[in-house]
């Protein structure tokens, strides 16, 4: 019989709600868990035992009077340290930040709550966000639990982790250029980056953000099933009146023909073999499934969205993060900063207007595409997860970096829905693939998720590698 922190989010939700077990059974349960492995991981890097309690005592009570405690009851969710939780502090890796608490939540862990999680702990990022590799030097380095020589992923390193090594079923991440996605894929779970508007995001303790992050940056979560993705998208996906960029949109949209097509090497990425094998397999599934499936020959600009976004997340602000970068000492981030100082100079008003525009263009010419497809397969990455701090080698490690995260950076540009779906392992380095869909069609990337799920995934949770 599964220990209570092996089950799924769904199944817990479910045992909870029907009496069959406690709320804070659950939570005794996952808090052993914590405390049993993330020694091991550092994929929790704040938690507050007896919070958590009191709160599964307090859902526990709600049920006790018949009353409805949520799609999530008493389910233990992890938060990263990037978003404001009421009583935390907001580090986003940061020293300098150590002291900025939040007094009230953002809109993503205030819906998290009234859909009934209890809220575990919170857990790692890298200084700033800012890299697919996940350390710092105010909470240290998160391990990647399936093998400590590759990255957990980043930005959202210690959700993934977490998630993985069965610290609670539910992670929240963000993603601004393959944060959700990339961890997921590194750590051998999904992750699911929801379309711009979907959920709404406020962070009170940080200034407004610049145009490019509100473009591109979204909150999102990781589990180790896709009905968690599911379940925990419409958690988060309420309405905020805080976010003026959040959207009333459905979270069915109407149905449409179960046509697929597949990118192994989208827009000339150079791919690794096991990649491109994993996009076939996925295409496989997904016929096996039902689904009508197409190799595309080629398809709309990719690299150039990437590299506008890269613009509009790096650039737009820049000598103010550099600023940043310098006070917190931190040389990770120093050097992802410096090696996009020349790209980073080219950005003055006239070139802005200049890439807005094209956005739009690019942006029309993939919705055209989805009106065809309705479902798009491409690589998460052009390589496997990468060797622990890679992309501080060297400068042209870095480019190589940089490069193979191609689909990553591209698809928030164009503000599109896009799942990271865990499909297997190589030894014991996992592989997965990307689902693309239309706007607000997150809908369409989880039953193409499903029926590649169908297919078979890494074990997962599991007891983290040491060595």
């Amino acid at each position: 019989m599964a220990e209570l922190w092996q089950l799924t989010a769904t199944e817990l939700a479910a045992e909870i709600r029907g009496r069959k077990v406690s709320a804070r059974e659950a939570t005794v349960a996952t808090l052993a868990r914590l405390d049993a492995v993330n020694p091991v991981i550092n994929a929790v890097v704040e938690h507050r035992p007896e919070e958590a309690l009191a709160r599964a005592d307090a859902i526990d009570a709600t049920l006790k009077r018949g009353e409805d405690a949520g799609p999530l009851a008493g389910v233990p969710v992890t938060i990263k340290v990037n978003v404001d939780q009421a009583g935390y502090a907001t580090t986003n890796g940061l020293k300098q930040q150590r002291d900025l608490v939040a007094k009230a939540s953002s809109p993503v862990v205030d819906n998290l709550v009234k859909a009934g999680a209890v809220l575990i702990g919170r857990t790692n990022t890298p200084a700033f966000s800012l890299r697919w590799f996940t350390s710092n030097q105010i909470h240290g380095e998160t391990m990647n639990p399936r093998d400590p020589a590759l990255t957990p992923g980043g930005s959202s390193g210690g959700a993934a982790a977490a998630v993985a090594a069965g610290i609670g079923p539910i992670g929240h991440g963000s993603d601004i250029a393959g944060s959700i996605r990339y961890p997921a894929y590194a750590c051998g779970v999904h992750g699911l980056r929801p379309t711009l508007g979907r959920i709404p995001a406020f962070n009170a303790t940080a200034p407004e953000r610049s145009i490019g992050g509100q473009l591109g940056a979204v909150s999102g979560p990781l589990a180790r099933t896709i009905a968690d993705i599911r379940l925990s998208l419409t958690a988060m996906a309420a309405r905020d009146p805080r976010d003026p960029w959040w959207v009333p949109a459905p979270l069915e949209g109407p149905p449409v023909e179960k046509r697929a097509a597949l990118t192994p090497a989208p827009d000339g990425l150079e791919v690794a073999p096991e990649v491109r094998a994993a996009v076939k397999d996925a295409g496989k599934r997904l016929a096996d499934a039902g689904w009508i499936v197409e190799e595309l020959p080629a398809t709309p600009p990719l690299a150039e969205a990437a590299d506008l976004q890269t613009l509009l997340w790096l650039a737009d602000g820049y000598d103010a993060m550099v600023a940043a970068a310098e006070r917190e000492g931190d040389p990770a981030a120093i050097h992802v900063l410096r090696n996009h100082h020349d790209n980073a100079r080219k950005l003055d008003f006239a070139s802005f207007s200049k890439l807005l525009s094209r956005r739009a263009t690019l942006l029309r010419d993939w919705l055209l595409l989805l009106e065809r497809y309705p479902v798009i397969v491409m690589p998460v990455s052009a390589e496997l997860p990468f060797a622990n701090h890679l992309d501080t080698r060297d400068d042209a490690t870095f480019a190589r970096v940089w490069r193979a995260q191609m689909t990553q950076i591209g698809l928030p540009l164009l503000g599109l829905p896009a799942l990271a779906v865990a499909t297997g392992l190589v030894g014991r380095t996992p592989v997965g693939v990307q689902v693309v869909a239309g706007r607000y069609r997150e809908d369409l990337c989880l039953a193409a998720g499903e029926a590649i799920e169908a297919g078979g995934t890494p074990p997962s949770p599991i007891d983290p590698v040491t060595a």
